[in-house]
């Protein structure tokens, strides 16, 4: 099983990658499937199903498939130019994609939210349509948005495709056991294999510089977060809180008030920051989704601001290590909120980052696996109820908790020999049967938890 670093982490914006980043990433696809077809377009239409529905508008999802029609992509989406380009689609009810002609294209009439008829291979479901000049639709793709930014077509997902496409690896571990018997046969970390096995895929010049970009962008987040401040959109009126705890742990620095447990609002504010960053559109990382995208920055920043001895030269092996510990999770599981609740989006983040955190202080391969298992059994069963459809409440804060946890589990972790009970396989296959088991209320549709018992206003 390879699943690269690049898959795992990608440049996106806000405010969530499986219902913000998925949908303009498929109609993307689909322009470029239109791009490729013999026939002669006139119009554009589109559904979305199933959670794409029931919290679209929070989401942004129409925002995104609209600005995907007419040519944006999450890894170069400028603000400005979007919001000139959405104004334009308005006026005119039409789009005009890079290689296509003029598309009719009404957002208010063609692309409707369908909340009674889910699609069968996924939550996040999607219909892109184009029509002739008569207005008949000549080509239909259905695409899922399976989380983390990742799109299938539905065809994709009936064969099963998975990331094998490409050169063998040398370390192909599909699950953590065979992960450290490889480890321990081949006598290398978790980030060295992970890196021969992306050398085998690529170029080793170009993945150093794209690792660079990822911890950039990450921390560019954390400083844009730090530094800003006022209210998010989407109606809630949450304030953002980060700058002002930063100011105020700023301000204690050198006056002994601090209690030892302060630390903990440094983890925290270094998330929340990246949080209220992709609640408001802004560029975030997947790491492994946008809902989840502030806990692996935090614990990363917390390493290299806090910890003694701490090196950037560490970065790579940190985001090795977390994006091996995220593919077992993505392909023995989910990072899914609509496919298996919040344990999959900031419970796979916290495993990220407390196997990354591990790594990096000088843990063997069987203590990062102990860390990951530890912070991932520590958040099984957690639903994905946002607030109005907003990735706000909880999920801000709940990403500042993670962090911590994480950390906590790495130094556990450390504590010990790597050996423990339960198998991070164990925590992982027992998250997938509670995705399984979890009510639709509770995977990120709004219609459970805080979601209804909290006032949208």
């Amino acid at each position: 099983m390879f699943l690269s670093v690049f898959d795992m982490f990608k440049v996106g914006i806000g405010p969530s990658s499986s219902h913000t980043m998925g949908p303009m990433v498929a109609a993307a696809r689909f322009l470029d499937l239109m791009r490729a077809s013999p026939f002669e377009f006139a119009g554009l239409r589109g559904s979305l199903h199933g959670s794409l529905a029931f919290t679209g508008v929070g989401h942004a999802t129409d925002r995104a498939t609209i600005l995907g029609l007419a040519g944006f992509v999450p890894d170069t989406y400028d603000n400005d130019k979007a919001e000139t380009a959405l104004a334009e689609i308005a006026k005119t009810h039409s789009v005009t994609p890079e290689g296509l002609p003029t598309l009719k294209f009404d957002p208010k009439a063609d692309l409707i939210f369908d909340y009674d008829n889910n699609l069968p291979g996924h939550a996040n479901g999607m219909i892109l349509m184009a029509t002739d000049a008569q207005g008949d639709v000549i080509l239909r793709q259905v695409y899922y948005s399976v989380g983390g930014g990742f799109v299938l077509t539905e065809e994709e997902l009936a064969e099963g495709k998975d990331t094998n496409d490409g050169p063998p690896v040398p370390f192909p571990f599909h699950s953590a056991a065979e992960m450290l018997e490889m480890a321990k046969d081949s006598g290398k970390s978790i980030a060295q294999m992970k890196r021969e096995n992306e050398i085998a895929r690529g170029c080793a010049n170009s993945f150093a510089k794209g690792t660079a970009r990822l911890w950039e962008v990450m921390n560019n987040c954390i400083e844009r977060g730090l530094k800003t401040d006022g209210i998010l959109p989407g109606g809630l009126n949450v304030r953002r809180r980060a700058k002002g705890i930063h100011d105020a742990l700023l301000a204690e620095r050198g006056m002994n008030l601090n209690a030892p447990h302060t630390i903990n609002d440094w983890m925290s504010v270094y998330a929340m920051a990246v949080n209220e960053e992709n609640a408001a559109g802004g560029q975030v990382v997947t790491a492994p989704t946008n809902g989840a995208a502030g806990t692996m920055p935090a614990v990363l920043r917390y390493y290299l601001d806090h910890v003694p001895g701490a090196s950037e030269s560490h970065v790579e092996d940190f985001l090795l290590t977390a994006a091996a510990i995220g593919g077992l999770v993505k392909y023995n599981a989910s990072i899914s909120g609509a496919e298996a609740g919040c344990q999959a989006e900031v419970g796979s983040a916290s495993a990220m980052a407390a196997a990354g955190l591990c790594a990096v202080m000088g843990g063997t391969p069987e203590q990062v696996e102990n860390a990951a298992e530890i912070a991932l059994e520590h958040h099984l069963g957690m639903t994905c109820d946002p607030v109005a459809g907003l990735v706000q409440v909880p999920c801000i804060e709940r990403n500042g908790l993670a962090a911590i946890k994480a950390v906590s589990a790495a130094s556990l972790a450390l504590r010990g020999d790597g050996q423990h009970f339960v198998p991070l396989d164990a925590a992982i296959e027992t998250m997938r049967q509670t995705g399984l088991d979890m009510h639709e209320r509770y995977k990120e549709t709004s219609l459970g938890g805080l979601a209804v018992n909290v006032p949208n206003c």
